[in-house]
């Protein structure tokens, strides 16, 4: 009976043993992928935060220094209307002229191109008439442009002033 006795106890021994060990390996595996799987989301919430204030950053950036190359080339304009002040050419005019064309040039480099009005038709979304004068060419044509107009790509960035044609009856 001894024998039937060690035989018998030992497999129920040796069953709580093994049941003991996977179940220990199981939670500490568990708890290694938890731990891993933790560390790699603590991990991406931090870069995700750090993204999030660069790019704020470099959007505020973007704003402030939006006009940066357009006011470099204002400057050289600056530059330029200080060196003809300065001489005491006969050709200021002509200097005068130049000057005018490269800050037209620099304008333009930037998206802002001034509005052809003269000669063609009124456009209220173009155009703000000032005068209504009389004469033979059709009524609403744009005689005479007081104030020149702009615009910045495709958006109007200021209205032409101008005198219109208006046929008396």
């Amino acid at each position: 009976m001894d024998k039937e006795t060690i035989v018998n106890d030992t497999p129920a021994e040796n069953a709580e043993t093994m049941d003991a060990v996977p179940e220990t390996n199981v939670v500490e595996e568990l708890t290694k992928k938890y731990d891993e799987l933790n560390d790699k989301y603590l991990r991406l919430a931090a870069e995700y935060e750090n993204y999030r204030k660069r790019s704020k950053r470099d959007q505020e950036n973007s704003v402030r220094y939006a006009t940066e190359k357009f006011a470099l080339d204002i400057v050289e304009v600056v530059d330029n209307f200080e060196r003809a002040l300065k001489s005491n050419d006969e050709n200021l005019r002509e200097g005068l002229e130049q000057i005018y064309k490269f800050f037209l040039a620099s304008l333009s480099k930037n998206g802002i191109e001034q509005m052809n009005a003269a000669g063609i038709q009124f456009d209220p979304e173009l155009h703000e008439a000032i005068a209504a004068l009389p004469s033979d060419k059709p009524d609403g044509e744009i005689l005479d442009v007081a104030v020149a107009g702009y615009t910045l790509r495709d958006k109007v960035l200021r209205h032409a002033k101008v005198a219109v044609s208006q046929n008396n009856p």
